[in-house]
């Protein structure tokens, strides 16, 4: 009986950390995001801007929000849904077809330690950001 309620409070342990931990995540992700979207306002959002190679990025923000810099624009990419395995410190594989990336475009997000592709995840519009 003991076992039993030392390992019921271990695993409630657990949870609370990892939610502390998301928590945590999620917070930095909007400190960072408003970091980056500070002093600018939103334009018409459009359907793709140009390639990597044009821009700087990406800066994933969270599982679902991406930023590319294009001089001094903010490009702000909220993903056509969330991307599990989509964080900081993944690096992502773009399948571009020409010179643009756009919506609906496929990427892969890859763990940086194992090299383990994640699965197939689809841009959203991209909304620029500009001074004012």
């Amino acid at each position: 009986m003991r076992l039993a309620i030392m390992l019921g409070a271990l695993a409630l342990a657990g949870c609370t950390a990892n939610a502390e931990m998301q928590a945590s995540q999620q917070a930095e992700a909007q400190r960072d995001l408003a970091e980056a979207l500070k002093g600018r306002v939103a334009g018409k959002p459009q359907d793709c801007i140009s390639s990597p190679q044009q821009t700087n990025g990406p800066q994933i923000i969270d599982a679902r929000t991406i930023l590319y810099r294009d001089g001094k624009r903010v490009w702000r990419n909220d993903l056509a849904s969330d991307c599990p395995s989509l964080d900081q410190d993944s690096i992502m594989v773009v399948e571009l077809h020409g010179s643009q990336i756009c919506r609906n475009d496929l990427f892969r997000p890859v763990d940086r330690g194992s090299r383990i592709p994640g699965p197939y995840c689809r841009f959203g519009q991209f909304t620029p950001y500009v001074k004012q």
